[in-house]
């Protein structure tokens, strides 16, 4: 089972949602702790979740929402009010496009449920690497809210970076953690491999601490249809008995112009219960 926080970062949802979404009875938790009140999920219920948000993207009200998904509407049907929703997406503003892709990657992930990678992920140690960051804060995990943060966080970095004379001698890694303020806000970490000093200034140089055990996969295509894979590789976490350890890092091995031609590694650390 994963906890609250664990289940919000392979759902890509914020904690606060999680908890709404119990206390309205529209997704409720598959066990309580009496003694702790704790919240904890299986894997399985990313199903609902993922119909859940789909929906809510297509306009329906949180009611709504939980009339249909409890009639146990059909994945075909489901498919059908999401490509409605695409054409009204493309049909619209510019501003739209941001939110037609979230749309396709709860599609993706939906027609993939119940089924786990065989071969794509790779339980692996990572050794510590020496990186450049900035950070930011981001409302939540979810990727409408990082998407618009990391990007021009790289670009800030990137040009300090000329600036001092640094090269990067690495790929790009991001990495998250939860902000000190809580509320399911998110410190987003963009960083580069480098050779330099440690250092605080225009940027910040550090040594990332290895990770004994990660669970690999490669996404390919832009991080803003992260989704499915993220989703992929929680559903085999939990199938192979292992429990998440904290947010997945993000490795950019591939960073062409075209997006959707990118290739990411998903380094999820984890452990044995």
């Amino acid at each position: 089972m994963f906890t609250i926080g664990d289940f919000a970062r392979h759902g890509r949802v914020s904690v606060r949602m999680l908890r709404h979404y119990d206390a309205t009875g529209l997704l409720r938790p598959a066990h309580v702790d009496p003694a702790t009140g704790y919240r904890y999920y299986t894997a399985a219920q990313l199903t609902r979740l993922n119909r859940v948000i789909a929906l809510k993207d297509l306009g329906f009200t949180l009611q709504q929402v939980r009339d249909i998904v409890d009639e146990r509407i059909s994945t075909e049907e489901l498919r059908g009010m999401l490509r409605l929703r695409q054409a009204e997406l493309e049909a619209g503003m510019a501003a739209a496009a941001a939110r037609l892709v979230q749309v396709e990657a709860r599609l993706r992930s939906i027609e993939s449920e119940g089924h786990m990678p065989t071969n794509d992920v790779v339980v692996k140690n990572v050794p510590a690497i020496r990186v450049a960051e900035l950070t930011a804060t981001a409302a939540s995990f979810a990727p409408e809210h990082i998407g618009p943060v990391i990007g021009p966080l790289y670009d800030e970095l990137l040009r300090r970076l000329d600036a001092a004379g640094v090269t990067p001698t690495g790929p790009g890694v991001a990495f998250y953690e939860d902000a000190p303020e809580g509320g399911g806000r998110i410190v987003v970490h963009a960083a580069v491999q480098v050779a330099a000093p440690l250092q605080d200034g225009a940027f910040r140089v550090l040594d990332l601490p290895p990770v004994d055990q990660a669970a690999t996969i490669v996404h390919r295509g832009s991080m803003d249809a992260v989704l499915p894979t993220a989703q992929a590789l929680a559903r085999w976490i939990d199938g192979n008995g292992y429990r998440s350890a904290g947010y997945p890092r993000e490795i950019n091995l591939e960073c062409p112009e075209n997006r959707d031609d990118w290739v990411t590694e998903l380094q999820a650390p984890v452990a044995k219960p």
